[in-house]
């Protein structure tokens, strides 16, 4: 048997904001610590989206993750010297993490040259629902489409 749950940390949240989402973003967008560069990054992108879209940057942030966030994935199961791709649901908190890293890394392989353009640009294609990140979902929700006969496995 696994020893505890490790117990979950309180994210602060943003500054700017004052959203736990957006500090969750920041702080996945982060490299080597350097966070008032991701804050820049990600400000700079919001600002960005209201200036293409006349809409609030907030909004267009919050609807690109709704949009992004899976409801079901494969998860490998082992059964008798098998192992099935089995369906299971997102847990909640998996599908706004899951939702961050495929948006952060479909802006990070788009062509533009600046960060923040980039992630403006995929945030727009999220909220659309166009885009790379949510391309990925799609992939994912096929997954688990094409291997619902081995949903009994379930555990």
């Amino acid at each position: 048997m696994r020893r505890r749950r490790a117990p979950e940390r309180k994210i602060p949240p943003d500054p700017r904001y004052g959203s736990v989402l957006v500090a969750k973003f920041i702080n996945n967008l982060m490299w080597d610590g350097k966070k008032s560069l991701a804050q820049k990054i990600f400000y700079k992108a919001l600002e960005e989206i209201e200036k293409k879209t006349g809409l609030s940057g907030l909004e267009v942030f919050e609807k690109a993750i709704e949009n992004v966030k899976p409801e079901m994935e494969v998860r490998p199961r082992r059964v008798g010297g098998a192992t099935y791709q089995v369906p299971v649901e997102v847990r909640p908190k998996r599908q706004v993490s899951l939702a961050i890293k495929w948006i952060i890394r479909a802006m990070r392989s788009r062509p533009e040259r600046r960060a923040y353009e980039r992630l403006a640009n995929e945030l727009i294609d999220a909220y659309k629902g166009t885009g790379a990140a949510v391309k990925i979902k799609e992939n994912t929700h096929a997954m688990a489409r094409a291997n619902r006969v081995f949903a009994h496995f379930r555990w």
